[in-house]
């Protein structure tokens, strides 16, 4: 498969009056075509930082992008005119956000709001986008399409708002989806619908997919890479399967041991990682782990090595500091 995003050495900072918060500092990875990528990390390790700044949404101020090249197929979008920006943006590359009631518009319907994409995009009638709006709904699994294309997303269900928000991300055939945490506050059968959804669709279509997750279900389930983040950085990669059945990195091994499991005894506790993520505005020296690895080297507890990842076996890349940590 041709290699679709390639991401080098992103950073994306905020300007605070803490202080500069490093929320994305220099990761780099590969998307292919028609394949999906799993980001996996706690809350605050910059996954969506890194996801918006795909899309050169971040919010200038107080965030700023600072360095690196995001190629969408061959082109560096950072440096992209604003005017084709818009372009790159629901055209070739769209998101699904975290919250679909924050995301759609209130107070307009969801006919309005999938067809104004289809219009701009690509040059429909109203019309026409408005029929095209009714196929989109009954291809992400919403009964009766043409009575509720009329309504408002008040009148929807958590489940169901989150089926228009994947139906708007694909209205425009785009190349690559990136869907941030897409099942939250979502019960766990709502959850597996939307998933299941997404996975067939992008298959259909041939779209590659960026999942965004600290549900490592999700991961194992639907991933066919993984990028683990903590703390601006990612710290391993590979496929999933690789991840699974050999993590190398201490963090990594630590958020399996916190997953329950079905083959264990009920009355075996879970694994937690103690400790509190990072300081991004003052973050540790060398290893960002090191100050909650459970077993590191003398050199990883003094910040003398470099974070820097190197490979493993094929395909699976680790932080060289914590190959024989933990």
């Amino acid at each position: 498969m041709a290699t679709l995003l390639e991401v080098k050495d992103l950073r994306t900072y905020f300007y605070t009056y803490e202080g500069v918060v490093k929320a994305v500092d220099g990761i780099s990875y590969e998307v292919e075509e028609g394949e999906t990528l799993a980001i996996v990390g706690e809350s605050g390790c910059g996954k969506s930082v890194g996801a918006l700044s795909l899309m050169r949404l971040i919010p200038d101020p107080p965030g700023k992008i600072m360095d690196g090249e995001i190629l969408f197929d061959g082109e560096d979008v950072l440096k992209v005119d604003p005017d084709d920006m818009r372009e790159i943006r629901g055209g070739k590359m769209s998101m699904v956000f975290q919250e679909p009631m924050t995301s759609l518009n209130p107070v307009l319907t969801v006919e309005r709001q999938l067809s104004e994409t289809l219009q701009l995009h690509k040059g429909m009638s109203k019309s026409e986008a408005n029929k095209e709006a009714v196929d989109l709904l009954e291809r992400v699994g919403i009964p009766d399409p043409e009575r509720r294309v009329k309504q408002y997303p008040h009148q929807f269900s958590g489940g169901m708002r989150q089926r228009v928000m994947i139906a708007m991300a694909l209205s425009c055939n785009p190349r690559l989806i990136i869907a941030d945490e897409p099942t939250t506050a979502l019960d766990v059968t709502i959850q597996a619908q939307i998933l299941e959804l997404m996975k067939s669709l992008t298959t259909e279509f041939g779209v590659a997919l960026i999942i965004i997750t600290h549900n490592l279900g999700v991961v194992a389930r639907y991933a066919d890479r993984v990028n683990i983040m903590y703390g601006g950085k990612i710290i391993e990669r590979g496929t999933a399967e690789e991840i699974y059945r050999d993590p190398k990195h201490p963090y990594t091994r630590g958020l399996l041991k916190s997953v329950p499991r079905l083959d264990l005894p009920r009355t075996d506790k879970l694994d937690p990682i103690e400790g509190q993520p990072p300081d991004l505005v003052d973050p540790p020296s060398g290893c960002v782990f090191r100050e909650r690895c459970p077993d590191p080297t003398d050199d990883c507890k003094q910040g003398a090595i470099e974070m820097k990842l190197i490979e493993v076996s094929p395909g699976h890349w680790v932080d060289q500091c914590c190959v024989n940590c933990g």
